[in-house]
């Protein structure tokens, strides 16, 4: 019995995190004049682990009916991919752009709060362009709990989407992983869908 209810209530989680993620909120700058979706990120976002066009990116780009440059970096870390975020963000006339950073600044012993104030600093440079923002939250349940909660209230304090639990059901899952950390094209297929549920109320207008 104790049991069927601790999967109910996991099952409720799961869901409301869904819900929520399709919810419209009050994001800034929505009248964007950019052209392209910008997925900026670390190897989850480069598409570790899986053949050209298996990557999240690459699936996103067929859902929806703009351009989707992957503009993620195996190994980078939040404080790296300032050195890149000029040419490979701010110059490519972005629309939306998809900030997923913490799992190497994890690993990398970055302080969680310097990964956190790096990424509102992305957030503010890539608004002052006239972009949409949003935060790809790669946090499973307990696993980086901690970043998700701050990446959350960053995303409310910004006018920021905000696209939480990614790996959920995935990184515990090795039919959906390459290795153990990375997904495989399922896995992959799984994080394009959450994060299209995020953006779209906001690609209509497109």
């Amino acid at each position: 019995m104790l049991r069927i209810k601790f999967f109910l209530v996991i099952s409720l989680y799961f869901v409301l995190i869904s819900l929520s993620a399709c919810a419209k909120q009050e994001i800034k700058n929505t009248g964007s004049s950019g052209e392209n979706i910008i997925c900026f990120g670390d190897s989850i976002t480069f598409g570790y682990g899986v053949n050209p066009g298996e990557d999240y990116p690459s699936i996103l780009s067929k859902m929806v009916k703009m351009p989707v440059v992957n503009a993620g970096a195996d190994g980078d870390t939040s404080i790296s991919a300032f050195k890149r975020i000029k040419e490979d963000v701010l110059d490519k006339r972005p629309f939306l752009v998809l900030i997923e950073f913490c799992g190497n600044d994890f690993l990398k012993d970055v302080p969680q709060q310097s990964t956190v104030n790096n990424i509102r600093k992305m957030i503010i440079e890539i608004q002052s362009q006239g972009a949409i923002t949003a935060i790809v939250d790669v946090s499973a349940g307990f696993f980086l709990r901690d970043y998700r909660i701050k990446l959350s209230k960053i995303a409310r304090e910004t006018g920021s989407i905000f696209v939480p639990a990614a790996l959920s059901g995935i990184i515990t899952n090795p039919s959906m992983k390459s290795d153990f950390m990375h997904p495989n094209p399922e896995g992959y297929k799984i994080i394009a869908q959450r994060v299209y549920c995020a953006i779209s109320p906001y690609l209509k207008s497109k």
